[in-house]
This record gives structure tokens, sequence and C-alpha cells, in this order.
């Protein structure tokens, strides 16, 4: 096919970005905005030898999956890819996408997989889930500042102040800070130029707690008439603090490399189950708190703890998973790059009462070596793990790490992973060096999106 050709296609899967897929006498197509099921017209907008990418034109015959978005801006804004299909088909999707990485990338029968894999965990409600919200700050045609969203694959804001997936409480945060913006002709930054003073804000909310925080990012050092500012603010039932970080850096990163509190606290406090924490605006800490939970408790279950065990939890953040852990184990080991968020990790075990919780910073394909030959040297029994977690980024563990955890030969290993195919290449890995699968079950954390969670865990298989 060449470019402005044009296609009637039937959409049979999904891509990574959320792009319906559909072929034509063997040639793929990539189209935004299509639904599995939908038969569409696409014009094509970039032709390769094997693929394309196509524009739908026209829905022909829509997919009996097909809905009509929550939000008016589902098709223009990058943050639901598919958000125009059922929640059930999309939860099917997900399911189908887990058990094909395991089988093609893992290289797992999928009889096996078949066996050993769970019914994904959805949600009752799909919408109005996110804990944390970070907006970026525009400036729209007649000079007003604006916020929302950026449009897919660009850094061009759709003005939206009432996300689907966010709590009702970031639509009055924002217009206040609209409002005051405009008031006293304070500017939005702009990424072109550098100018401007007005990032993105930060907006965090306990669903438990349901304590609120806002933090402003700033292109400069303070906000002229901030106490207005923080004075609407502070009217708003369950804000506990208002807090800047200041970023003048030439780039995409959003959060600068600290942050100042205005007034009231830096940090909120919320609660996964019976353990408490505090969140601050640099803390990681999952988005969906109703999924989180059942994803740790999952994880949890899995290692089965009696309560005397040696646990490691690599990539631990600010503690989550390792004080879930700590209530059953005897000791728990936890490992994070981040050294605020180990900082956080040892004030939550603290605030929980939680003595038997130890955390390193460092990377944990460094840390957890270091510590096996340093044990390994003394002759300790402390090279031996009972079970160990992995909660990895996308790019999933690295080969030193995944050859420590085999050496140290703990009879679980618990993976929690947010990538399928990164976590079929792990498992493979672990499966040729004397582990096994024993469950699989994909979580919904991020409905609307193509993104899923999954926890697994392996056993060490017995000579």
């Amino acid at each position: 096919m060449q470019k402005n050709d044009t296609a009637v296609i039937e959409i049979t899967d999904i891509g990574v970005g959320g792009e319906g897929i559909g072929k034509l006498d063997g040639y793929t197509l990539f189209v935004k905005d299509a639904v599995i099921g939908d038969r569409v017209e696409v014009k094509v907008i970039k032709a390769k030898k094997n693929y394309g990418y196509g524009r739908l034109m026209r829905v022909i015959d829509p997919s009996p999956h097909r809905v009509e978005p929550r939000c008016r801006f589902a098709r223009q804004c990058g943050g639901c890819q598919i958000q125009e299909m059922s929640y059930e088909r999309q939860l099917e999707f997900k399911q189908k996408k887990v058990y094909d990485d395991l089988v093609r990338i893992g290289d797992f029968a999928p009889e096996l997989i078949g066996r050993v894999m769970e019914p994904v965990v959805g949600m009752d409600d799909p919408f109005g889930y996110r804990n944390k919200a970070q907006f970026p700050f525009g400036t729209d045609r007649e000079g007003n500042p604006v916020t929302g969203f950026y449009a897919g694959r660009t850094h061009d804001i759709i003005a939206n102040t009432d996300c689907a997936l966010g709590v009702p409480e970031n639509r009055e945060i924002l217009e206040i800070i609209l409002a005051f913006m405009k008031k006293y002709q304070i500017p939005s930054y702009n990424e072109k130029t550098g100018d401007g003073l007005i990032r993105h804000a930060l907006i965090r909310y306990g669903f438990v707690t349901k304590e609120i925080m806002v933090c402003l990012i700033i292109n400069g050092s303070g906000i002229p008439h901030a106490d207005e500012l923080i004075r609407q603010l502070q009217a708003i039932p369950g804000m506990t603090g208002v807090s800047v970080s200041e970023n003048t850096r030439r780039d995409n990163v959003i959060m600068g490399e600290t942050y100042h509190v205005l007034w009231g606290k830096g940090y909120i406090t919320d609660y996964i189950g019976k353990i408490r924490y505090q969140i601050s605006p640099l803390s990681f800490y999952q988005v969906n708190p109703v999924q989180t939970e059942k994803l740790y408790s999952f994880a949890l279950e899995y290692a089965d703890l009696k309560g005397g065990e040696t646990v490691w939890d690599l990539y631990c953040g600010i503690g989550t998973i390792s004080l879930f852990l700590a209530q059953k184990a005897g000791k728990v080991y936890g490992v994070e790059i981040v050294p605020q968020a180990i900082e956080d990790a040892r004030r939550n075990a603290e605030l929980n009462g939680i003595k038997n919780a130890e955390f390193f910073v460092g990377k944990a394909e460094e840390v957890l070596p270091a510590f096996y030959e340093q044990k390994r040297a003394e002759g300790s029994a402390e090279t031996h793990a009972d079970v160990i977690v992995v909660d990895p980024p996308r790019k999933g563990c690295d080969g030193k790490l995944l050859d420590t955890i085999v050496k140290m030969a703990p009879e679980k290993v618990v993976y929690v992973s947010c990538d399928p195919a990164t976590l079929a290449r792990d498992l493979k890995i672990l499966c040729a060096n004397g582990y096994e699968l024993v469950k699989v079950r994909p979580v919904d954390q991020f409905p609307m999106s193509v993104h899923v969670e999954t926890v697994v865990l392996m056993s060490k298989v017995k000579e």
C-alpha cells in the first residue's frame, strides 16, 4: 500500500498504543480510534514495507463492543486509548494480551498457561479511580491559561478540567488555579520559549482519608499573590497542604528535584488495607488504590507467609508491598533506587509500628548481588531468602538480578509486572533455572487504557 491509499478493513486486535489493528491482503494497518470488531474505511498516512498507519475515515459497521465514551475528549486525548470499547471487552483484551505474551515471548505451552492463569480482576466502576493527576498548563489562542491533558503523541493541551478517570475534586481545584492566573495575569509555561511560570499542577487524593494535596510545578522561585491562591484552596474540604516544586529545566521531566510547603503539610496520608502511608509530591504510589489493594492482597496470598520467613521486596517504592508483607513475615528487606522513596518507606514503617522491615537505597541489580556476595564470603545463612518479590518498571528485571535470585534459591518468587512482554521474558529465564509457574493473575489497574498489571507466583522445582 502507498500513502493516501484508502482501504476497508476489519479490526481484529489492538496495538501497544491502543491502535486498532487490521489487515488487507496480509498488509497490517494500525488505526487510532478503531475498536476490535469494527469494519472501517481508513486512509493510509504512513506506509512501510510490511505495515502502515491509517487514519479512521468512517466506521462502516461498528463493533458490537463499541460504546459511547463517557468523556467527550476521549478521541483527542492521549490518556484513554480504549474508552470507546465496552469494559467487558477491555478485560477480555487484557486477559488475552497477558496470555499471548506468555505463550509467544515466554515460550510457555498454551496448555500450561491455560491451567495456571486466573481470570483478570476488573473494577465495579472503571471511572474516577485515579488518586493522582498531573495537569500541564498552557495558553489558548485568546491568551487565556488552560489546563487538561496532552493530545495523543503531542504536547498540545486538550483543555479539560473534568477528567473521567480522576476524582471530582480535581475540577474545582483546577478552576480556582485558572481563575487566579487569569486575575493576576500569571502566565503558563511555554515549552518552546522557556517563558512563563505555571508548568503543572499535581493533585493527590486519599480515597480512605479524603485528604487532598496540591503541588504547583513552577518555572521560577515563587508565585505572585500566592496567599490568595492558598486561601481559596484552603476552603476545599479535605485540603491538607499546598506546595511548590521549582523546575527550570528545559526538558519533559515534570517535577523538580525538591519541593517546599507553602501551607499545611507536605504530604497526605492514606491506607491500603490496614497499612497507613504518608505520600509526598515526590512519592511513587500506585494511582488506583481500589485495585492496588487487590493486587497486593494477591502478592501476600501467593507469598503464603507463616511468620518466620525472610523476604526481599525489590523495587519497593515507598514500601507499599514491603509493609504489607511485614505483617506476616519474620524479616523484610526493601530495595529502591530513589532516596526520597526510601525515606518515605522508613517513615511509613515507623508510622505503622513495623520493626521487622529494613530498607536499602540503590539499584536492585546492584544491592542484592552485593548483599549475596558479602554474606556468601562470610558463610552466612542470609544468602538464602524464603520469598523474593519483584515489582520492576516496564523494562523488567536486569539479568544480573535474575541470576542472583536463582543463586539465593527462594522457595517462592512473586513477580508483580506492569508489562506482559518483559514479564514473559523474565519468567522464561527463571523457569530455565529451576522455577515453575504456579499462578498468573492479571489485574486491571488502568481501565480505559491498554495497560495491565499481572501478579505471578513461581515456586522452586523440588529436586
